[in-house]
Formats: structure tokens, sequence, C-alpha cells
């Protein structure tokens, strides 16, 4: 897939992006299990990291308005900034401002439903005005908070529905990629997948526009594409990018655990983390979350059923080997 390497604005450092627009994530779930897994880790060097960081965790999570700077943290916690961002980092692979301003947006959406107008759910989360929120909007909301509140009112929307080895596939795209990917057993369902999340959203059915992208994707539920370079157009956390990246870098017919996937990225403690990142992941096949494993083995949960999972795995195992072979 195309990658785009700009830092968010945000972020305080720059992270790998993968594409743009408009999959909302469940950044405060993903962020929430990051805390979990430090709380929950076994003893070992770096347990005073952990609780540096289950204590700081709590203190944002608590902080329903205003979010406490790095250095109030630090200031609570009788521990030195420097301290408690290295704990962050090493811990959890995110910044405390990181790691706030995506609780700050979990909220925010959580709340553009059910709010009276955009400019309430903006101070109910936290945002002290309105240009902080709409600076960012784009990059961390794929539309405006109306359009989000709205359901995605003004995005337009292209789907197919094609026959595969693997069951109904369906294929979706912005005007700047692909958003959405998913396999099963009915078009309705398929269909109703896609308006369900998409729901005020301009979404129309077009096998023809899409063929190309199709075709490749036929490919990888075959297990003959090696790698692709289609245009994808989703977003997630820095975490989630960070773990979406490193899958697109797993070799066909090879496979990697979660543990293994949290440590090339950075963040050996965050293996429960990186299957939540798998679980949200809105391209699979293109960003192939079939190659992550469990460490205890067989294949482990797929969004589509172990049985899917296992067939890719297989096709694309049996497929290399016979590349491999001497003529």
């Amino acid at each position: 897939p195309a990658i785009d390497h700009q830092a968010a604005p945000d972020s305080d450092s720059a992270a790998p992006r993968i594409g743009v627009d408009q999959r909302v994530m469940g950044a405060t779930s993903a962020v929430s299990t990051l805390a979990r897994s430090a709380a929950e880790a076994g003893p070992g060097r770096d347990d005073r990291a952990r609780e540096i960081v289950g204590a700081a965790c709590r203190l944002l999570e608590a902080s329903d308005e205003r979010a406490p700077t790095a250095a109030e943290l630090a200031e609570a916690l009788d521990v030195s900034t420097d301290v408690l961002r290295r704990s962050f980092r090493r811990v959890l692979d995110v910044t405390p401002r990181q790691y706030a301003d995506t609780l700050r947006r979990g909220r925010l959406r959580a709340r553009l439903g059910a709010a009276p107008d955009v400019t309430s759910a903006l101070y109910d989360a936290g945002y002290g005005s309105a240009s902080r929120l709409y600076e960012s909007a784009e990059e961390h909301l794929g539309m405006t908070p109306g359009s989000y509140r709205a359901g995605g009112a003004g995005i337009t929307i292209t789907y197919a529905v094609v026959s595969s080895e693997l069951g109904r596939l369906l294929v979706a795209a912005t005007p700047r990629g692909l958003c959405s990917i998913s396999l099963g057993d009915s078009d309705a369902a398929l269909e109703r997948r896609l308006r369900d999340e998409f729901h005020a959203a301009d979404i129309a059915r077009d096998d023809g526009a899409l063929q190309d992208a199709v075709i490749e994707v036929l490919r990888i539920v075959e297990g003959r594409s090696r790698a692709i370079e289609l245009p994808i157009d989703v977003r997630g956390t820095a975490f989630q990018r960070r773990v979406w990246e490193a899958l697109v870098r797993i070799p066909r017919g090879e496979t990697r655990t979660y543990g293994e996937v949290a440590a090339a990225i950075g963040a050996p403690r965050a293996a429960r983390a990186v299957g939540t990142a798998c679980a949200t992941n809105p391209l699979p096949l293109v960003v192939p979350c079939h190659r992550v494993v469990p460490s205890s083995g067989g294949v482990g949960n797929y969004a589509f059923g172990a049985e899917r999972k296992r067939a890719l795995l297989e096709r694309e195992h049996a497929l290399v080997e016979t590349t491999d072979q001497p003529s």
C-alpha cells in the first residue's frame, strides 16, 4: 500500500501513517488495552515504569475536562518529567500527550452523536477552543466534527461485491483510496455492514469502477500477490499505524506472533494491544493481519472466521514453497 510518512499534527515525534480519511477506529479501547497490558505484565526490570504509567493513565482517564500536562502528572507522581515520558515510551510506545489526546478524541466521538450541537460536544470532551479541534479533525476523525456527527454526510464511497475463493468479497473506496474490505457469505450482509458504519455517506455500488482494485485484492485471497501498490484511505491511532506498518512488512508465506510484532515496533509488552490493532484493521488482506498468530499455536482469531484465516495462510505458504522449488 502507499504509505504516507508525515507526522500527525499532535504527535510528539514523527510516526508513519497509513493513508488518510474516514475509518474511525476504537482509539480509546486500543489505548486502554495498552494500559491493561502494562498493568498485567509479569515482574521484570520495567516494574517501576509500569507503575508510573498505570498511575498516570488513571489520572488522565479521570480528567473529563482539561487533561493534566506531563509536568503536572510528573509532579503528582513525584517523578521527573523525563522519567514520566521515558516510562510511557517504554511501556506503551506513546507519549503522555498522545495518550491524553486519544482519550479526548474518544470522548468527542462518543458525544458527537448525542450532544445538541458540535460546540457542546467539543467542550464536554475537554477541548478548550473550536480552532484546536478543527485543526486536527481531518487527521483523526477523517472528516470535520460536523460531518462525523452526521454519520459521514457528504463523503462519497463506491463499493463492489464479487465472488472469491473465500466467499463474497466487498471492496469499498473513497476518491482517495480503499477504505473498507470485508468477506462474508452474502452481499446483503456485507452491504449492510458498510452502510451501518457510514450511514449518512453517499454510498453506491459500481463493480466496474473498482475493477483494478478488486483484481488485486482477489490475488491476495488466492495467495498470489506478493505486494501491491494500492492507494488506501484509512486512519487510526499512532500505535495502530505502527502495527499496520509492521503487518505490511511480514513476507507472504510467513507469520509472526503478536509478541513478535510488538517487539518489532519497539513495544515488547504490548502484545495484547497489537491484537486489538489487528482486530480494528479496516483493510484486512491488503494490510495482512491474517499473518499474525498466537504464540500458543493455531491461527487464532480473525474478523472473518478462523477457517478463512487458515485457508489464506495455507495458500500463501503453498505458493511460496512452489515458487522456491528448483526448476
